[in-house]
């Protein structure tokens, strides 16, 4: 009872709650970020240098006036943002935020919640639901400008889906398992990361998850000079913010798994070189949260360096460049595979 419900629950609301703070952060540290690029200071208002502006922030998203359209589909207009959000939180399920284990009464616990043997494909799987919510956000909002932008984030989605599903089958040919917790123990026994080994791959998926998220350069669901605002036009208050909140929370999954299929997960740099042991004194969690922390720094980097795509340029890119230099990727580290054994 302990070990199967109690532990499980216990470690699902934790991380419910760690990413639903890192997503609230995520907000701030994003606009002082962007403001430190532009010679601005960002939020500084609402408590010391503004730190608490993300809780003033979710205080008024709550008690704004919420909006339906006349002409909404309102059970459909409802669901929408809660269909995009509940995959993007689900999938940490299987995510190890680290390899090490403590007891509690006697139960072993580890540092993620269940590590099961189709890992990738779950993941994959799961995060592909959240593109339906969008869809049917802009569908059921009764509005042009909401159809188009749901109609070219599932175009953009399913297109960039496939070369990332690509770069992820040339690391699963070095591991030979789905498991998420194996990857990582793979790439400790090869003592590389598998950016070093695949970096086009590693290339690729970064790309393609920049993309995945709606992210600058690739924001065109999004995009206010054409579409006014996008898939979520008509939103208001809470719905609002539960889309933007499923925004911040695929970043922060995007990034957790490049971490783990590319940059070793939480362990240290080069793990098996002996001078570098003494790295292995900081924890696995911190060295897993500092790397998710640099990808989620590029993305803010990203959006305030790069101008948006044309839609055109962005299918152009995800169809013409990015399919078939990740297929070419996946024939050329099979042929290495099987003779360089």
């Amino acid at each position: 009872m302990v070990e199967y419900f109690v532990i499980p629950a216990v470690q699902i609301v934790v991380v419910f709650l760690a990413v639903s703070v890192m997503v609230a952060y995520m907000t701030y540290l994003e606009r002082k970020v962007v403001a430190f690029m532009q010679a601005r200071l960002g939020p500084m208002r609402v408590g010391y240098w503004g730190l608490l502006q993300p809780i003033a922030d979710a205080v008024k998203l709550m008690i704004k006036e919420d909006i339906i359209p006349a002409g909404a589909d309102k059970l459909i207009f409802t669901l929408g943002p809660v269909i995009t959000l509940i995959p993007a939180f689900a999938v940490f399920s299987v995510i190890p935020f680290s390899g090490s284990q403590f007891s509690v009464f006697g139960y072993k616990v580890h540092l993620y919640i269940t590590d099961v043997n189709v890992g990738i494909l779950f993941i994959l799987a799961l995060s592909s639901i959240g593109v339906l919510g969008i869809i049917l956000g802009g569908w059921s909002s009764n509005s042009k400008y909401p159809l188009l932008g749901s109609l070219r984030s599932a175009a953009q989605m399913v297109s960039y889906e496939v070369a990332m599903g690509f770069s992820v089958v040339s690391v699963l040919l070095y591991t030979h398992t789905l498991s998420m917790v194996q990857i990582v123990e793979a790439q400790k026994n090869m003592g590389w990361w598998f950016a070093v080994i695949q970096p086009i791959g590693f290339i690729i998926y970064l790309i393609c998850g920049v993309a995945e998220t709606n992210r600058a350069p690739f924001d065109l669901p999004e995009a206010e000079s054409e579409l006014v605002a996008g898939f979520h036009t008509e939103y208001s208050g809470f719905r609002f913010a539960l889309y933007f909140l499923a925004e911040y929370a695929n970043m922060i999954l995007i990034s957790s798994i490049a971490v783990t299929l590319f940059w070793g997960g939480w362990l240290a740099p080069f793990p098996n070189v002996k001078a570098l042991a003494f790295l292995q004194v900081i924890p696995g969690l911190i060295w897993f949260l500092l790397k998710v922390y640099f990808f989620l720094y590029l993305y803010i980097w990203l959006r305030a360096t790069l101008p948006r795509f044309r839609y055109d340029q962005l299918m152009r890119v995800g169809w013409k460049f990015l399919i078939p230099v990740a297929m070419a990727n996946v024939i050329l580290t099979a042929v290495l595979r099987l003779y360089l054994k």
